[in-house]
């Protein structure tokens, strides 16, 4: 069935576009970013605190942003959160060329405090498309970020021999053009009655409290909050455990998470629709969670550049579905009314997941093992598809309990 609304091919064709630039300047940046600190004499540590930073300051912005953007509209919450990550990226340039760790910080600050844009994009998309049309649409905006993740890192690690500042530089120039292309091409989607309906509903709620107090939604931040605890993981320990098990270098770090980004843009551009239709939303966060387990287990077991990379290839299957079904459910949860501030609440989970997930996983390779980080996201896989099975559990007690009624 074909979306009724004239825009939705546009608005999902822009917010592509809009997250793969974004993407592609937080691929460039994140397999570097262990090297960064090193050089600055900092810990394995001190590269978790430094991307729990960035998600603690997002874990607080993000509900906001998703207010605004029910209220006010999903443009200008993008454009404001493209503003804060160019300047963010000049910022770490400078951090990297005087070898400054604390401005590193400042940059990563400001960056998570204005990252609103991922929710308001999920948002735009909800609003132009019909629940069934949904998962596949989210599934495209998964194809820019996997792009973007695929593109990222091989730019990275290929501008890094000129200087530590060129990959970020390169990411700010890159976020400058995605704040001009969106500033010129990206339509408003939240409009009309639905903004004042939103408006309203914002004014009044629904609170925190609100929120959890709907077990579905509890669910789907449950599920949120532990995925995005064992990606974090990854991010943090991947490019620290190779250097230390296999000597590789930012160069073939960087390709290794290009691979990752490859993988999932296969998943989520090409396979989630057809996926989706036949298994649901639900199973597939299930089963997405168990093919991450394994993934996460083969990386901490691994010892050699085969079975990582294989470990790598399953991790990339299992989160390249998880991902936009997670926001289909999400975005089936809140009805019509609230897509951005659930939406924000659901994002506010998974970075308070990205706080706690990165300092965890640094003091586990520091102080435990290299394997220990991928051991405790193998563990909160395990949880995410418990809760999975909860939910679906939750959707069939539905009609029953209607029918008894």
């Amino acid at each position: 069935m074909t979306n009724p609304d004239p825009r939705a091919r546009r608005v999902v064709f822009f917010v592509f576009l809009t997250v793969f630039l974004d993407l592609v300047g937080f691929g460039i940046i994140i397999p570097l970013l262990p090297f960064y600190v090193r050089s600055m004499r900092g810990s394995a540590e001190i590269v978790g605190y430094i991307f729990a930073s960035f998600a603690a300051t997002q874990f607080l912005a993000t509900p906001f942003l998703g207010r605004l953007s029910d209220r006010y509209g999903r443009r200008p919450v993008i454009l404001l959160s493209l503003a804060g990550n160019a300047a963010a990226m000049v910022l770490f340039a400078v951090a990297t060329k005087v070898s400054l760790l604390p401005l590193l910080f400042v940059s990563r600050v400001l960056a998570g405090a204005t990252a609103g844009n991922l929710s308001a994009c999920q948002a735009a998309i909800a609003d132009v498309t019909r629940a069934e049309n949904r998962a596949a649409a989210m599934g495209r905006l998964g194809a820019g970020i996997g792009l973007g993740m695929v593109l990222g890192p091989v730019l990275g690690s290929s501008v890094s021999h000129i200087g530590a500042w060129a990959p970020p530089l390169a990411a700010a120039f890159l976020a400058c053009a995605d704040l001009i292309g969106a500033f010129f091409l990206m339509p408003e989607t939240h409009v009309g009655s639905a903004r004042a309906a939103s408006a309203e509903a914002a004014a009044t709620g629904p609170s925190l409290a609100q929120v959890l107090s709907q077990r579905r939604i509890v669910l789907v931040l449950g599920l949120y909050f532990f995925t995005f605890l064992y990606m974090s993981n990854m991010q943090v320990a991947l490019a620290l455990l190779t250097n230390q098990r296999l000597a590789w270098t930012q160069t073939e770090i960087g390709h290794v998470f290009g691979l990752f980004g490859l993988i999932m843009l296969v998943v989520q551009g090409l396979l989630i629709g057809r996926l989706t239709v036949r298994f649901g939303s639900n199973r597939l966060v299930f089963g997405g969670s168990l093919v991450s387990m394994v993934g996460l287990a083969t990386i901490a077991l691994a010892h050699h550049a085969l079975p990582l990379v294989g470990g790598l290839v399953l991790l990339g299957v299992g989160l390249g579905v998880v991902n936009p079904s997670l926001s289909s459910l999400a975005s089936d949860a809140a009805g019509s009314t609230r897509q951005g501030t659930v939406l924000g609440f659901a994002q506010s989970a998974g970075t308070l997941a990205r706080v706690l997930g990165p300092v965890l996983g640094g003091v586990l390779f520091a102080r435990v093992a290299g394997g220990a980080p991928f051991v405790g996201g193998a563990i909160a896989a395990v949880i995410a598809a418990g809760l999975a099975l909860a939910l679906n559990a939750t959707r069939d007690a539905a009609p029953a309990t209607a029918k008894a009624g």
